[in-house]
């Protein structure tokens, strides 16, 4: 057996989180649990490991490829989880006839993707979902991302630093229908246009073309990618009843009601890759076009039935940690972030030990922070290391125990203030 030297690198695409790293995240993840909370959805949580054949219906075969699995001691084939969704259904199917609907829910999940890492894209990541169960009002995809523009201006952003996408795959379907494409082509050309600004224009006509559209159609699907809001949808249906234009005329005035339109912006190449979409659909980019998306979601009307529930209408968004704290770092700087504030107790020599674990212990009852010595400290040491963290500290000594009294110094304005060691 030959030594080697272990690696203190954390498995590729995988994340520590020192201290430092902790300040952004708790930032992040505050505000997703105070936006959750505000608008009264109610928190869960499930196990980190799925069976794969979940996983598997809701994605297809081909998940094998993205996600971690493996065969259990009892030869069971289970799963780390890559998204919170599938597992959101498998809930709620499970006491489908018990739940009130409909149902509000909210998690932060640690979720696991074997892909190749690039900037905003790792192999684990942490994923806040919100999630409405059971309504077919607008009103749920005007809650949904309500909530989330709520986290975004709690971590201090606004709507000058990012603008959510909007768009409507029920909308998409209509026109194609109108434009001659059949229906059972929908979902190909779905998928191309979803790859729109992702690979060149050339690659997604070929796409289309392989996918079974002759060239009037390649042409009509892109002539489609140009319409700028939903009048010009509405134009461009020839005057049809559209419930997917309804839809998102509905999404715009509640959104305008709930103080958050300034944050909507139309974009009908917004699609959603994943197939269990459809209705409204969203994204969630920076303003600025430097990051991948911040969120995304939209209605998913079937996932329950594919999974053996009963039917039922839901909404729902994923929104990752990783390029939220990009974001975050970019636009606010590394002041945004600092540690809470204690108060540092020290002392000099041994003898004063068990004064300052007192002193220590009180001010902890009384609901404050206290970082505590370990060890005997000199005054120099002791003060340098309390103004990294601490606004204000307290050194016993010698004369203050017998005293019975000790000195709080303020590091800001170096004022200080006598309490009692008793």
């Amino acid at each position: 057996m030959t030594d080697s030297k272990i690696s203190f690198e954390p498995p590729r695409g995988m994340r520590d989180f020192y201290p430092e790293d902790m300040l952004w995240r708790n930032k992040v993840f505050d505000a997703f649990r105070a936006a959750g909370e505000a608008a009264g959805f109610e928190p869960y949580d499930a196990c980190v490991v799925e069976s794969y054949e979940l996983l598997a219906r809701k994605a297809g075969e081909e998940v094998g490829e993205q996600i971690y699995h493996f065969l259990d001691k009892s030869d069971r084939h289970l799963a780390l989880r890559a998204e919170m969704t599938p597992t959101l259904a498998r809930m709620v199917a499970q006491r489908q006839k018990e739940l009130a609907m409909p149902v509000k829910w909210t998690t932060v999940a640690q979720c696991f993707r074997y892909e190749r890492t690039t900037k905003g894209r790792k192999r684990e990541h942490y994923q806040w979902n919100v999630d409405i169960i059971g309504s077919e009002s607008v009103l749920a995809e005007a809650e949904v991302i309500g909530v989330a523009v709520d986290a975004l201006r709690r971590m201090g952003l606004t709507p000058a630093d990012f603008k959510v996408h909007v768009s409507s795959r029920r909308l998409l379907s209509e026109i194609l229908s109108v434009s001659g494409i059949p229906e059972n082509l929908h979902a190909q050309v779905f998928l191309a246009l979803d790859k729109r600004g992702k690979m060149p224009d050339g690659e997604i006509a070929g796409m289309l073309r392989a996918g079974g559209l002759d060239e009037a159609g390649v042409r009509r699907a892109f002539e489609i990618m140009t319409i700028e809001d939903v009048a010009g949808a509405r134009a461009m249906l020839g005057g049809a009843a559209s419930r997917g234009a309804d839809e998102l005329e509905e999404l715009f005035r509640l959104a305008g009601a709930a103080g958050f339109a300034d944050a909507l912006v139309f974009d009908i190449s917004v699609i959603r890759g994943l197939s269990y979409y459809t209705g409204i659909v969203f994204e969630c980019f920076d303003a600025a076009g430097e990051f991948r998306a911040v969120f995304g979601g939209g209605r998913y009307d079937n996932l329950l039935t594919a999974i053996g529930g009963e039917p039922a209408t839901a909404v729902g968004l994923g929104f990752g940690d990783v390029v939220v704290t990009e974001l975050l770092k970019a636009r606010l700087g590394a002041g945004a972030v600092t540690a809470k504030k204690c108060v540092a107790v020290g002392y000099m020599a041994a003898e004063q030990r068990d004064a300052a674990v007192r002193l220590a212990a009180a001010l902890r009852a009384k609901g404050g922070a206290v970082d505590l010595a370990l060890k005997p400290v000199k005054p120099r040491k002791f003060f340098s290391r309390a103004g990294a963290a601490a606004y204000a500290a307290v050194l016993i000594g010698p004369d203050d125990v017998a005293a019975g009294t000790a000195r709080m110094k303020n590091l800001a304005t170096g004022e200080e203030r006598e309490i009692c060691l008793a």
